[in-house]
């Protein structure tokens, strides 16, 4: 590919599906990288970019979408899961496993692989979804947070290793937005997003709930030019949540296991 080229993993919904979309609008052709087929693929379709199939814990998946990409230039590492929920001493070991693996592991390794592609380049722009749970205690399941802490602590290391490659390394860290997988939680069915806004707590600084669409502006920020001075930073698009945390639907109910 000779375009400018932008990978989103967790590409086919929510919050990814918006960044897609907005990347696509600023001039990237996207490779929209999820395990969901149907919806990723139509987003695609519809953005003018390709759909990937991709685990993210599967290394392979990971080395050949990069290898797919050709000149990529910026890499949202987005993917991720609420896994094991409940009290901690009720903690499905076995979930806890798998929510490390997507959201920790799967980071790592989108990372190892833009990175292996970007620095003979010289340049590149990659990018974590990051969380307040990784920040401040109570606003998250358990392992998810421990993942999200751990994600903000490979962002900066690894920005600190490949500054003086070109490379910039960012997290945004959204706050709670109505998407499927929220929607998963909330309201017992990923597409049910009407109920999950209705549920949710809407943000004392916008009066409603969070979109995707809130986020994509940040990721679009990060990617481009206008932020070439900024690495090793999380950009915290949250409504001001994390700065001065409230009641939160992500807080208590189901998320929390009471």
């Amino acid at each position: 590919m000779s375009e400018r080229v932008a990978i989103v993993t967790g590409g086919a919904s929510g919050i990814g599906a918006a960044c897609a979309e907005r990347l696509a609008t600023d001039g990237f052709h996207v490779l929209v990288a999820d395990v969901a087929d149907e919806p990723g693929r139509a987003l695609a379709e519809r953005i003018g970019g390709e759909f990937v199939r991709t685990d993210v814990t599967c290394e392979a998946d990971i080395q050949a979408l990069v290898d797919r990409a050709g000149s990529l230039e910026v890499f949202f590492a987005n993917a991720g899961v609420f896994g094991a929920l409940g009290p901690i001493e009720q903690t499905d070991t076995a979930e806890a496993d798998r929510t490390i693996a997507v959201n920790l592991r799967g980071t790592l390794l989108c990372l190892k692989h833009a990175v292996r592609v970007m620095r003979p380049r010289g340049r590149g722009s990659i990018i974590v979804t990051s969380s307040p749970g990784g920040v401040v205690g109570g606003v998250g399941p358990h392992v998810y947070s421990a993942t999200k802490a751990g994600v903000a602590g490979l962002v900066r290391a690894v920005a600190a290793e490949v500054r003086d490659y070109g490379i910039r390394v960012n997290s945004v860290v959204p706050g709670a937005i109505v998407s499927a997988m929220t929607a998963a939680v909330l309201a017992d069915d990923p597409a049910d997003l009407e109920a999950t806004a209705r549920t949710m707590a809407p943000s004392p600084l916008v009066g409603r709930p969070g979109q995707p669409s809130d986020i994509a502006g940040a990721v679009s920020f990060l990617a481009g030019a206008d932020s070439a001075f900024v690495t090793g930073t999380e950009l915290f698009a949250d409504a001001g949540y994390t700065n001065a945390p409230g009641p939160a639907s992500f807080a208590k109910g189901k998320f929390a296991g009471r």
